[in-house]
């Protein structure tokens, strides 16, 4: 199914409805496609991205060096000085 912008502003309980139905609405601007609307049941799942291999990296060091780990951050954070070269 197609539809432009004016129709999708005017008829946008029709084209939810045609989304519920299981069908694809195509929305276009001055005649060129910009959008696809889907109903979600019908919505490909998103891909989940890698797991980070830096989440958990501090994770056996426990709670007693918290404070460590926060003043090892802010060091690395922190601005860096120049002073001294040439």
């Amino acid at each position: 199914m197609h539809a432009n912008v004016k129709q999708l502003r005017l008829q946008t309980k029709a084209l939810i409805a045609a989304t519920q139905r299981g069908e694809t609405v195509e929305i276009t601007f001055h005649g060129k496609p910009c959008a696809r609307l889907v109903g979600v049941a019908s919505a490909t799942p998103e891909k989940r991205s890698a797991p980070n291999p830096a989440f958990g990296l501090w994770a056996d060091q426990g709670e007693a060096s918290a404070q460590e780990i926060d003043t090892q951050v802010r060091r690395l954070r922190a601005p860096r000085s120049f002073e001294g070269i040439d």
